[in-house]
């Protein structure tokens, strides 16, 4: 008898188009599930592959502004979460990087986590939120950091909801241990190399394409690129916009945000991709290699997992490490990148590249469910 899989994702809308609606999209193509999530904006949507799909959603669908992002709601996630009723269901795969992996479940269900990243909100990030908002003092800002902290015992509390968890890196992984001291087995993202050109022969600017919100660092890259005096592209829009262009001297293009087409043609006559912030997988670095473009990264986080030092794998290397998220850190080593740079081979980097492919992650994703699944009766 078949097993009966739900799908549950925070929110789909047409300016959610990261990494973990790309696990999602991955999941719906080998999984008969159905789709639930905190809110809904892409079964409306013509240019959706979600057109016309019945997807499941919370009480936050109807409020104000929705369709722009439910993290304004952000005390009432949670709750909200935990109204969708999924009891008849054996299988629940969750899609998590907020409060999707909250969901409330039966003794008799299977709960398996993909875990794109612990809150963020409620953890590294919780000093960030509160400068963001204004919430560093005063009453209000006392009344946020009192509900950070429940949000985190209530984020602690549903790990115990989760049978597995799935982390999309080791950084993940071990993040996973010191949120919730749960094991996590790592698969990595689906990231789709075939649909990014290759080009060996590149153009003489660098490249970084980001949401401009303050821990992606992209300030940090204009002034560094200030200073070097080197051409630089940016693409991406976000908070943070206007204070990049009130800082950006006459060597950096601010292209804003622009269409998947474009941004691959970008990336694919680049010199060099340039990314500064600490991300979890970083999908965006894997697709600068798929075009044979080299990487500098702050060497933290995923990046460890997708990217070859070329100090430390010669002829195998894919970029190059900066150690701190300061100016001085990156302007040396673009100067060393310089240098290094006849060194790097682009074929390699595309060939690099295979191992996070959807092909891969179909097959340990559905090799894991088939594992986990083998002893569950459905009664």
């Amino acid at each position: 008898m078949p097993l009966k899989c739900a799908l549950v994702h925070e929110w789909l809308t047409p300016k959610a188009t990261g990494g973990s609606e790309l696990v999602v999209r991955e999941i719906l193509n080998h999984i008969d599930a159905d789709l639930f999530a905190l809110i809904d904006f892409e079964s409306s949507n013509p240019e959706s592959y979600l057109y016309q799909q019945k997807i499941g959603t919370t009480f936050l669908q109807h409020f104000p502004f929705a369709r722009n992002g439910v993290q304004k709601y952000l005390p009432l996630l949670p709750l909200a979460i935990e109204q969708l009723d999924l009891r008849a269901y054996d299988v629940i795969l969750s899609s998590s990087h907020a409060v999707a992996k909250g969901i409330l479940t039966t003794p008799e269900q299977l709960h398996i986590c993909y875990c794109h990243s612990p809150m963020r909100y409620a953890w590294d990030m919780t000093f960030d939120y509160l400068r963001q908002s204004n919430l560093e003092s005063g009453l209000a800002g006392w009344m946020a950091r009192y509900l950070l902290h429940r949000l985190r015992q209530w984020d602690v509390l549903t790990a115990n909801r989760v049978d597995y968890f799935i982390a999309n890196s080791k950084h993940t992984a071990r993040r996973i241990w010191r949120c919730y001291r749960r094991e996590a087995t790592v698969i990595y993202p689906p990231v789709h190399i075939e649909s990014f050109p290759f080009v060996p022969q590149k153009q003489d600017y660098y490249l970084t394409v980001s949401r401009l919100v303050s821990y992606k660092q992209v300030c940090l890259i204009v002034r560094a690129f200030n200073k070097l005096q080197l051409p630089l592209v940016v693409i991406g829009t976000g908070p943070e916009m206007k204070k990049i262009r009130r800082i950006a001297k006459s060597n950096i293009q601010i292209l804003g945000w622009q269409a998947n087409d474009m941004v691959k043609k970008y990336m694919a006559h680049a010199k060099g991709f340039v990314y500064a912030a600490c991300e979890d997988f970083g999908i965006a670095l894997v697709e600068a290699q798929a075009c044979g473009t080299p990487v500098i990264a702050y060497g933290a986080g995923g990046a460890l997992e997708t990217v070859r030092d070329v100090r430390e794998h010669g002829d195998q290397a894919t970029g190059i490490f900066f150690k701190e998220q300061t100016e001085e850190a990156l302007v040396d080593t673009i100067k060393q990148f310089e240098m290094y740079q006849g060194k790097l081979n682009p074929e390699y980097a595309r060939v690099h590249t295979a191992q996070f492919s959807p092909q891969i992650f179909a097959q340990r994703y559905l090799d894991f469910l088939n594992k986990c699944t083998q002893n569950l009766t459905i009664t």
